[in-house]
């Protein structure tokens, strides 16, 4: 199989096409997006030189699962799945912060807490804390949104309101619909034997100026899990938690001297560990749907995914 890592269509009415980290984003003339998720692969926010086989259908894919397992919660962006490796949906202005969710320490709420500090987008941190304990209650820690190739920046819900970021009653909103999600999520994923561990939600308002929730959901790009079974002996232990995720990569790669900060270069991705991240993905997809991964042919891929949009895109009309 080989790798998607770039498209450039022309859909009848498209306007404009913004590449993200991970998707390609066509706005259509009549408020309508078709975003292609793409198998490129990012951490410590540098999109990695090698695209991972597989990863952008189970991006896809599980987020229209759980798009579709939360509408009753929030209302989500979404049309159709036009192909395993896109979907349609309603345009949205975004909110300039990401909602990210933590419900244990670990990541980059650990290496923050084991630097020293204890005080994390405005909340205080217990002490004594282990890695990969779980918080009293789950926090929210949210970032600012950057643009392709810049860092998302921590910042707290102090700063957002005063920088006017967000409206008070907007934010008070967004908190309430993260929570909300977080909750189901976690709910979802103990179902199948897992937790899930943190994540981030974006939002934005649509031509109503309604709030909907956009972008992905609970997928291993935006989400933690881990294994259900054996956690708290892990813990006990001080081990390393069986995980479901990103981290693994960004693992590998301080391993190998990398962590996105300038004059580092990106180690080499061997064959042999592109398969082992795409195994990892289609992995976490059969965990967290209960359903066999079915992995698309890669032959004409660009020729399939435009078909497929450009007959969906007649019917949405």
């Amino acid at each position: 199989m080989k790798a998607l890592l770039k498209t450039n269509f022309q859909f009848p009415g498209q306007t404009h096409l913004y590449q993200g980290k991970v998707r390609d984003v066509y706005s259509l003339d009549n408020d309508l997006l078709v975003m292609v998720a793409s198998d490129r692969i990012s951490a410590f926010d540098v999109v990695l030189p090698k695209g991972i086989p597989g990863k952008g259908q189970v991006l896809n894919q599980i987020a229209n699962y759980f798009l579709d397992a939360t509408e009753d919660i929030v209302p989500n962006w979404k049309i159709s799945m036009a192909d395993p490796m896109v979907t349609i949906g309603h345009r949205a202005e975004p909110f300039k912060v990401e909602m990210v969710i933590r419900g244990y320490l670990t990541g980059h709420a650990w290496r923050t807490y084991k630097s020293g500090k204890r005080e994390l987008c405005g909340i205080t941190l217990a002490e004594g804390m282990r890695e990969n304990e779980a918080f009293a209650e789950p926090i929210i820690t949210p970032t600012t949104k950057a643009d392709m190739g810049a860092h998302d920046e921590d910042i707290s819900r102090e700063e957002i309101l005063k920088q006017g970021t967000v409206s008070e009653s907007d934010y008070i909103k967004l908190e309430e619909y993260t929570r909300a999600l977080f909750n189901r999520g976690q709910e979802m994923a103990r179902e199948r034997g897992l937790i899930l561990v943190d994540t981030k939600y974006e939002f934005g308002k649509n031509a109503a100026g309604e709030i909907i929730l956009i972008d992905e959901i609970h997928t291993p790009d935006s989400s933690r899990y881990f294994y259900a079974e054996g956690y708290e002996d892990r813990l006990e232990k001080g081990e390393a938690q069986r995980q479901l995720s990103k981290e693994f990569v960004r693992e590998w790669l301080m391993e190998n001297g990398f962590q996105g900060k300038e004059g580092q270069k990106v180690p080499v991705m061997t064959p042999e560990f592109i398969q082992e991240v795409s195994d990892r993905y289609a992995e976490l997809f059969e965990k967290i749907t209960g359903t066999k991964f079915e992995a698309q042919s890669e032959n004409e891929l660009e020729d399939r995914i435009y078909n497929n949009v450009t007959n969906q895109l007649k019917s949405i009309a």
